[in-house]
């Protein structure tokens, strides 16, 4: 046997498989490839000799009786999802505590069977199932049918690599055309053939998979997840063209909107967006939870979708004055229902969705009632842009413009005042059930309610000046507004309505602070040291509090309103009036843990050293913030010392 030809003729076949099978861009026909197969086939049939590398192992061998199970080098873990804007916020602002200027990597999560294959001395070793992350099922004979990834690579230590097997849709198409029994998904259909005992099976079913991170390598380290890509590209791994840097929480939303967008033109199933923190230098210290690691989540796209046209835009003004473009559209079935309106978030929105009356959009229908703009498909000859209002389009007040944003400065706009009393009464607040939107539009043009806190002076006869209102109806709101005179605090917070304190943040808010009262006082710092509060939000609820008509309606409200305070420990503990700030890695504790265990203590944590800080508990890695406390003069304790103090507390 001439060594030199095999090995030619294997090098060959390998590398016009990876052109086809990873590159989507063959160098030579089907005939040319096929010839040179048939010649090494036949040299190894003729030696009885296949080397490691050889394409001829490639094709499904006997049916195996079932599969082992295989403990995984490094764990792997399942992403954390978040289904709305407000879960993805409390993600970024919890990252932002371990990294002040983070960026992140947005990339497609594609719906499929979740595969680890792992290497040694630059060969393949052996494919599995994700399992329950610690262990799963040895697949690799199926495996070996699959042309998009290699059998050897340069990286020469112990390397794990984590991929997605996926059916593309086309071919699933194309199989069920001829198979006697239908596929019904393409998730479904790659999972099937990958745990299929036939390898046979696996091959007619034609998967492949898609890689997206190096789970574990035993030499050298990547420095980022844009790093994770390159790495694998180099080796041949098939990667798909879409890795997204993005530096601010506005790009990262953007790039899930893009992907929301595009992902119905791919030949491949998505059902999300995945957000990771690019630095894979810090991920270590940020954590994991027994599940997800905290340093990525994915966005799930679970909400029905279609396409129509944009008829018109006008404009709809909330709660806090802001201005939001509601789009009506060409009717059209989402979901059952017949949709004719679609809202989008801002004048910003609009610029860069490249959103215009009569163009063609994609909308999606999700949790809320009406559907929201995710994107223009398509311009007309008769497409012209959404003109920007110069004045509120209720009140004729003057408007002003903040960031992409335009709010109305009118505090007695009609459109305001309706939707503060709805927010204050709807479920998750106070739950003031039947005041709907419609009893808060009566109530004040016809009662001239203009607060929250005039409910609780209406009587029934009041209520029986509103059409539609009958005895009973009177009876369940009266009786249902008595209800609500006894509320949770986080329930009371939220239903203030102040800008960007959504549920999580509310709850947080509650849990931190005890009261309405010492929220009311509290300080930037002292509210951005908490996981769910960003710099914004927590000078929005500073702001708030110090405007005097909002004060003066807290005192209104608590005059009818008991709200349950939070038990809070009290200053005897042995954190009792420190200010402190945790900095660096900790070997015992999550960030949040630590955290918990100060305030629970008496102690207030913040998330900078300044010159109120009394305390600095300093981990491993302990940066810029360390290096500040030393220079003030800060008692500065390690994790020993802390874990010494607690000790017998909790």
């Amino acid at each position: 046997m001439d060594k030199n030809r095999v090995r030619y003729l294997i090098d060959t076949l390998n590398k016009w498989a990876y052109e086809y099978y990873v590159l989507d861009n063959p160098s030579v026909s089907d005939r040319e490839y096929d010839a040179l197969y048939d010649e090494l086939k036949a040299i190894e049939e003729q030696t009885g000799e296949v080397e490691f590398d050889s394409p001829t192992k490639r094709v499904g061998g006997d049916p195996v009786k079932g599969f082992e199970r295989h403990t995984h080098v490094h764990r792997l873990y399942s992403l954390d999802k978040s289904v709305t804007y407000e879960q993805l916020s409390a993600f970024f602002t919890r990252i932002k505590k371990a990294v002040p200027e983070p960026s992140f990597t947005v990339e497609y999560k594609f719906d499929g069977l979740t595969m680890c294959l792992t290497y040694d001395g630059g060969r393949f070793v052996r494919a599995t199932t994700r399992g329950n992350g610690v262990e799963g099922e040895d697949v690799t004979a199926q495996c070996l049918t699959i042309r998009s990834f290699p059998l050897t690579i340069d990286y020469k230590g112990l390397l794990e690599v984590q991929g997605e097997a996926i059916i593309r849709l086309s071919v699933l198409e194309e199989y069920n055309r001829t198979a006697k029994e239908q596929l019904k998904n393409a998730r479904n259909a790659a999972a099937g053939a990958i745990r299929n005992l036939d390898p046979k099976v696996t091959a007619e079913r034609k998967p492949e998979i898609l890689f997206y991170n190096v789970n574990y390598m035993s030499e050298g380290e990547l420095p980022t997840q844009e790093a994770h890509f390159e790495f694998l590209r180099n080796n041949g791994f098939k990667v798909f063209p879409f890795l997204r840097v993005c530096a601010s929480e506005e790009e990262v939303i953007s790039a899930v909107e893009h992907i929301e967008v595009e992902r119905k033109t791919l030949d491949v199933l998505t059902d999300g967006a995945v957000i990771k923190l690019n630095d894979a230098t810090v991920r270590e210290q940020i954590g994991y939870t027994d599940k997800f690691p905290r340093w990525a989540m994915a966005f799930k796209f679970e909400a029905e979708e279609a396409e129509t046209v944009v008829q018109n835009v006008r404009w709809q003004v909330g709660r806090t004055g802001k201005l939001t473009p509601l789009a009506e559209v060409e009717p059209v079935d989402l979901g059952g229902v017949t949709v004719r309106r679609a809202t989008l978030n801002n004048l910003g929105d609009i610029k860069k969705k490249d959103v215009r009356i009569n163009s063609r959009v994609l909308i999606r229908r999700s949790n809320e009632v009406i559907p929201e703009i995710l994107g223009c498909i398509g311009h007309t000859d008769n497409s012209r842009e959404v003109p920007k209002p110069t004045v509120c389009p209720f009140c004729e007040q003057p408007l002003t413009e903040t960031g992409a944003n335009l709010f109305c400065t009118n505090r007695y706009c009609k459109p305001r005042i309706v939707a503060n009393l709805t927010h204050f009464a709807s479920k998750g607040a106070m739950d003031i059930e039947g005041f709907s939107e419609a009893a808060a539009t009566l109530a004040h043009d016809v009662l001239n309610v203009t607060r929250p806190s005039m409910l609780y002076s209406l009587t029934a006869e009041d209520l029986a000046e509103l059409e539609g209102f009958k005895d009973k109806k009177i009876s369940n709101l009266l009786a249902s507004i008595e209800r609500s005179k006894s509320v949770e605090l986080d329930r009371f917070i939220f239903a203030l309505g102040v800008d960007g304190v959504g549920k999580v943040a509310s709850k947080a808010l509650a849990e931190r602070f005890g009261g309405i009262e010492a929220l009311s006082n509290a300080t930037v710092e002292e509210l951005v040291a908490l996981d769910d509060i960003g710099e914004i939000t927590a000078r929005a609820i500073v702001g708030w509090f110090a405007d005097g008509f909002n004060r003066q309606e807290v005192d209104n409200l608590l005059k009818h309103v008991a709200v349950k305070t939070v038990e809070k420990s009290d200053s005897s503990g042995i954190f009792g009036g420190q200010s402190v700030v945790l900095t660096g890695s900790l070997a015992s504790f999550t960030r949040s843990e630590a955290q918990k265990i100060i305030e629970a203590n008496g102690g207030v944590c913040q998330s900078s050293v300044t010159s109120k800080t009394t305390l600095v508990i300093a981990g491993e890695a302990a940066g810029s913030k360390l290096a500040k406390a030393q220079k003030l003069g800060i008692t500065v304790i390690d994790e020993a010392q802390f874990k010494h103090m607690i000790e017998g507390v909790n």
